[in-house]
């Protein structure tokens, strides 16, 4: 499974290592994903997503409703 968080598309960005003798070696810098379990009142189930730190802030403040149907307005498709 690629680490892409499932709700926003978020996926790794790429730069490099710096060494003291400034050395450049590629490098990745992850998204922090974390899998959840959020039940959503509307379809009256629960769905399980992987999702960063960062969405699970987001869906906290706006509430799942709200950021599954942003989602789906983009073009993403959640079962």
């Amino acid at each position: 499974m690629a680490r892409k968080d499932q709700l926003t598309g978020k996926k790794p960005m790429f730069g490099n290592h710096v060494s003291h003798a400034h050395n450049k070696v590629r490098r990745r810098f992850n998204v922090n994903l974390q899998k959840k379990r959020f039940y959503v009142p509307e379809e009256d189930r629960w769905i399980t997503v992987r999702v960063s730190a960062q969405t699970i802030k987001t869906i906290n403040k706006n509430g799942i409703s709200a950021v599954l149907k942003e989602a789906r307005a983009k073009g993403t498709s959640l079962v």
